[in-house]
């Protein structure tokens, strides 16, 4: 029988109001949901990975950004990878609805070295409602392309990636959007420009002993016209059951995590993050 992985997380964040010009959502707990940047992750685990997390930015403001994502994926034969992923992001009265499946194909390199090729290929449902949310149902100028009128929009979008791992350490390289579209076009002009985005990430497990673990990781992302954000995480696991760790972003934020594996296949996690 085939083992199913879920992975349940929650992450708060106290931060301070000022703006992110990055566009997708950033996670404190990536490395338990990485098919969602880099399809080439779906089908890594000789398991189904299925998972679900939701963060909060801002808690006790009205229209505070908040995220959630749902993800499963699972190999198909031995070489082969599918996934699917569900990316709920609010911010105001901006809603965004992504969905994405995965496809991955794993080439043997000798040993425990394994390479893994990824695409992904979805769509995104963005809806920005500043005429009923914002201006209540009235404007100034109905002519205002941008809040005349709620505007709602369906942009179709693909990926690749590229994930190399053994049994102690990988390395991947995803760039979940390749095509750069507009949310709104209002007589014959463009406004919101959805940009490319490419994650670096990789992370290495030291054995300190029979019990305890040390797992530092890494996530560099950069979105076009946008500074580069690096992440740094170092966590500790003690029997494979309880994970903490802390975790620091350039210039943005600090946080600590923590997990605990409530069976073999349930793991359930939580993270704050101060930005």
């Amino acid at each position: 029988m085939r083992k199913i992985y879920l992975t349940l997380g929650l992450l708060s964040v106290l931060s301070s109001l000022d703006t992110q010009a990055q566009q997708n959502p950033q996670y404190t707990q990536y490395m338990y949901n990485m098919s969602v940047v880099n399809p080439a992750y779906a089908g890594s685990k000789d398991a189904v990975s299925m998972g679900a997390l939701y963060r909060k930015q801002w808690a006790g403001f009205d229209g505070a950004p908040q995220t959630g994502t749902f993800f499963i994926n699972s190999r198909v034969g031995k070489k082969v990878g599918v996934g699917l992923s569900f990316i709920n992001d609010r911010i105001g009265p901006v809603t965004e609805n992504n969905i994405y499946g995965d496809f991955s194909y794993t080439l043997e390199l000798g040993g425990v070295h394994k390479l893994a090729l990824g695409v992904k290929a979805g769509a995104t449902f963005h809806s920005a409602d500043l005429f009923s949310k914002v201006g209540n149902g009235y404007t100034l100028d109905p002519a205002d392309p941008a809040f005349g009128a709620d505007s709602k929009s369906t942009l179709f979008n693909a990926g690749i990636g590229a994930y190399y791992y053994t049994d102690k350490y990988y390395v991947g390289l995803g760039v979940p959007n390749l095509i750069k579209e507009y949310y709104l076009n209002y007589d014959g002009k463009d406004f919101g420009q959805r940009e490319i985005h490419m994650y670096l990430n990789g992370g290495y497990v030291f054995d300190l002993d029979q019990d305890w673990k040390l797992k530092p990781s890494t996530m560099i992302k950069y979105a076009m016209n946008s500074p580069v954000s690096f992440d740094l995480n170092v966590n500790v696991m003690y029997q494979n059951k309880i994970e903490a760790g802390l975790s620091y972003r350039l210039e943005d934020a600090i946080g600590g995590m923590i997990n605990y594996r409530v069976t073999p296949q349930l793991r359930v996690g939580y993270a704050y993050d101060y930005v």
